[in-house]
């Protein structure tokens, strides 16, 4: 018998919806299927769970924009940034690397007094000293995309099953990533930051076992062709 708490979820483990066990952070998400926890009722947490987190991706601006918004999320919740990442992208000229890369002080300033995004002048400095740092790496390795791919993680890193008591917050490969970008010259990269990226960027498919998306996630990396 489901030993969860929530009273949706024992009915459905009774139906044999999910098997037993399988309820690991799962929440009902209407016609009959299952979710991640995380998003809860926010309707765009949902979309972002249920349409970008996890699916891979080698677009280099939106690679560049993530480790960025990590990196502001420190301290915060993904949510905040969530809502903030359309004004984001206004400021930062859509996290193109070239272009952030030729913004100097005047702009910290100017951006400090943008209620719009996260007002932390360590972070906004970092995301311009992080895009000079992003066009050496692409000349060093051939792109942004092909750097990040190569710490796709080995399968005896993951977990046998991944429900939410088996994620975890950092790894191996995250610690390497964040040690790897660090000694590159990058900042707020620390393995947190690294496996969160990681995750909405596809390099792992942390969508639990029964939630309606995994099986997509599943499929767009199993046709991904890695850079």
């Amino acid at each position: 018998m489901c030993q969860c708490a929530r009273p949706f979820c024992k009915s459905r483990c009774r139906r044999g919806v999910l098997g037993e066990g399988m309820d690991d952070g799962l929440i009902a998400a209407g016609a009959g299927r299952c979710r991640c926890w995380w998003p809860g009722e926010h309707e765009d947490y949902v979309r972002y769970h249920d349409t970008e987190w996890g699916r891979p991706v080698d677009d280099e601006a939106r690679l560049f924009e993530k480790i960025c918004l990590e990196g502001f999320q420190s301290g915060l919740s993904w949510l905040t940034i969530l809502r903030k990442r359309p004004r984001f992208r206004e400021v930062f000229h859509g996290f193109e690397p070239a272009k952030v890369a030729a913004m100097g002080p005047s702009d910290v300033e100017r951006l400090l007094g943008d209620a719009g995004i996260i007002r932390h002048r360590g972070k906004i400095e970092s995301v311009l000293n992080n895009a000079r740092r992003a066009l050496e790496l692409a000349d060093a390795e051939g792109s942004l995309a092909a750097y990040f791919w190569r710490w796709e993680p080995a399968t005896d890193e993951r977990p046998e099953r991944v429900v939410k008591s088996a994620i975890p917050g950092q790894t191996p490969t995250s610690k390497a990533l964040s040690k790897d970008l660090k000694k590159r010259g990058w900042s707020y990269v620390g393995p947190t930051t690294c496996y969160a990226f990681m995750q909405a960027m596809g390099l792992v498919d942390d969508h639990l076992e029964g939630c309606f998306v995994r099986p997509e996630v599943a499929e767009a990396r199993a046709a991904f062709v890695r850079p």
